[in-house]
């Protein structure tokens, strides 16, 4: 098996689904290295331990595997020599105390899982290390109580520092100094205690100058009177210092002894990490565990593809029993690429130790080989074509198969000329065959058809098409072939029935029709007139499409001796030149015998006035005489 099986197959992205179920970074770590196996034992194994896992989920609340780390960058840290800081023991410590809980859980869980929970003899108990940890770490921090040396330390560090700030106090409080002081408090600097000191004043007090303001209007001064004191204070800091790294030191050294016994833990936890998030995957998905075998069958009862959603239709299938190889055809987009891919993810989920979508009855082979050919791998930077880079991958896969091979051939033999693609194709199956390889294979040539037809070792299948709607229907049909139905879907795409009957007529008896044509007749020449400009019979009432709005108008006057023409546009008059107009339909096709042209020219209104006048309306005669008086 090869990288490229697993990325054409998706494999990886199938990881990332299970993974989410993981509670640490060491059973997706796990998943992530993931191979499939080619010993039937070990996949029997992995298989089992769902089963066991799926029954103890069902049978409990929860698994106890939470305040589970990641512990490996701290183990390499403690073999390197390097002590460990309080966060990181406090890591250490709830790890051990996790696996203190999980080695218990699945104790009590034997019923259920032996053989998962026989995996737990394997976590050692290191209560004595937790412990430790938990008398001498207290809210990531070293407790006072961690020795005797370091609360003695602490408490005259407390009673310095209380010596200090009393003299401050009286510094602060004393009236003399009123006006040297910025800010009456006493802050730190460096880890000193100080005053804040108005610039102006810093040679008044006595003491030493230890930092300055931004803008340097303070200065913060440790006066002399505690000098004594703030030098006790940091020897005491040094000795604190000292003792605590003594303390991290006696405590990573306690894990460093044991530091097997943890690396087991890991193993274990992760194991047990990685076996739960697949049964969580598994019940969640509607898994179920496959018969396995190592002799090339294959059975798919209701099947899904684990990447797909939504209404997906379930796959039933077989080889390895009465045939080894498979050859599927059926319209394009109708699933052939979606059968090979499932039937490949779903065997190398079952030697990675998945459960599959699929139901009861499901059976799987175990493969030593793995090997597919979809999609494209045209090669622009190597100048392969897409045939040329088919069929270098199927010689490779070739040269690597044996008798233990699944291989998927996604429309084998194309890309190239028909009738030496479709042999080339029957060549190359024939060879897999004769190696003890389980082919699976797609094609639209019927040649192919024809020959799984006559050989007792092929199998034809086909993807179902629902004729009346168009629409795949994504079910295989083995043993019955299925058409690409390429006629029938330009038939219902519009293509003219003549066309649909030569093309037919072709494919059965290779009668070509060769007619020629007279190419003068079919020549049409536009009449141009002095500047080179169609010369179109427009009449007024014409519907013309005005080329540059996509739009049409009525023609209110013909072609001026400029090519120009007025056009009715959207309730506008609009001046067109000729060049940027087409003819559309006639006046006389567009309206009855004797229609007055001219109203479609004139408002209704306008309409309305000079039916009232010819009527001899007082009103429409007063709205004329009030038109000229205004004129």
């Amino acid at each position: 098996m090869n990288n490229t099986t697993f990325d054409k197959l998706q494999l990886n992205d199938l990881k990332e689904l299970v993974k989410v179920y993981c509670v640490s970074s060491l059973g997706k770590e796990l998943i992530d290295k993931l191979i499939p196996k080619k010993n039937i034992y070990s996949v029997n194994t992995m298989l089992n331990e769902n089963k066991e896992a799926r029954n103890i989920l069902e049978n409990s609340s929860h698994i106890p595997l939470e305040g589970v780390f990641n512990l490996n960058s701290l183990i390499d840290k403690v073999e390197k020599g390097i002590v460990l800081n309080p966060e990181e023991l406090m890591k250490v410590e709830s790890f051990l105390r996790g696996c203190k809980k999980i080695k218990t859980f699945m104790k009590n869980m034997s019923f259920y899982g032996e053989t998962l929970s026989s995996y737990a003899l394997n976590i050692t108990d290191l209560s004595s290390i937790e412990e430790e940890i938990n008398y001498c770490i207290k809210a990531n921090k070293i407790d006072i109580n961690a020795s005797n040396e370091l609360k003695k330390i602490r408490r005259n560090i407390e009673t310095c520092e209380a010596k200090i700030k009393e003299r401050l106090s009286k510094f602060l409080t004393s009236s003399s100094n009123k006006k040297y002081i910025q800010e009456f408090l006493i802050s730190k600097r460096d880890d000193r205690y100080v005053i804040p000191i108005k610039s102006a004043y810093k040679n008044e007090v006595k003491g030493i100058v230890l930092d300055t303001s931004s803008k340097g209007s303070t200065v913060f001064i440790e006066p002399d009177n505690i000098s004594k004191f703030s030098t006790e204070l940091i020897s005491l800091r040094s000795e604190e210092a000292i003792e605590e790294y003594r303390i991290l030191s006696y405590l990573t050294e306690l894990i460093f002894e044991k530091i097997q016994e943890i690396k087991i833990n890991i193993e274990v936890i992760a194991n047990y990490d990685m076996i739960f998030a697949k049964a969580k995957y598994s019940l969640n998905n509607n898994c179920i565990t496959p018969q396995i075998n190592n002799h090339g069958y294959i059975k798919l009862v209701k099947a899904k593809h684990p990447l797909l959603k939504g209404n997906i239709i379930p796959l039933d299938f077989e080889i390895g029993d009465k045939y080894r190889s498979l050859i599927i055809t059926g319209p394009n987009a109708g699933g052939k690429t979606v059968t090979l891919k499932t039937v490949g993810v779903l065997t190398l989920m079952t030697q990675c130790g998945f459960d599959i979508p699929a139901e009861e009855g499901t059976s799987i082979s175990i493969f030593e080989n793995i090997f597919v050919d979809i999609g494209d791998n045209q090669s622009i930077e190597n100048a392969l074509s897409t045939f040329s880079s088919h069929i270098q991958n199927i010689a490779s896969i070739i040269n690597k198969s044996n008798k233990s091979t699944l291989v998927l051939l996604d429309e084998i033999g194309s890309g190239t000329e028909p009738n030496e693609g479709a042999a080339l194709a029957i060549a190359i199956l024939e060879e897999l065959y004769e190696m003890g390889c389980i082919t699976i294979a797609s094609t639209h040539y019927g040649e192919l058809k024809k020959y799984a037809t006559i050989h007792p070792d092929f199998q034809n299948a086909g993807m179902m098409f629902d004729k009346d709607t168009l629409e795949p229907l994504y079910k295989l049909t083995i043993g019955h072939s299925q058409n690409s139905n390429a006629l029938f879907i330009s038939k219902k795409m519009g293509i003219r029935d003549k066309v649909l009957k030569k093309a037919n007529n072709y494919i059965n008896n290779k009668d070509y029709e060769i007619k020629l044509i007279d190419n003068k007749k079919i020549r049409t020449q536009t009449k141009m007139d002095d500047k080179s400009t169609p010369i179109f019979n427009y009449e007024v009432g014409d519907k013309i499409k005005l080329l540059d709005k996509d739009d049409y108008g009525i023609v209110y006057t013909p072609i001026d001796k400029f090519n120009n023409l007025q056009v009715l546009y959207n309730g506008q008059f609009t001046t067109v030149n000729a060049k940027r107009t087409k003819p559309y339909l006639k006046a006389k096709d567009l309206y009855p015998e004797g229609y007055d042209i001219n109203s479609l020219f004139t408002s209704f209104e306008d309409r309305k006035l000079e039916r009232d006048i010819a009527r001899g309306s007082k009103k429409a005669l007063k709205k004329i005489q009030k038109q000229i008086r205004t004129m």
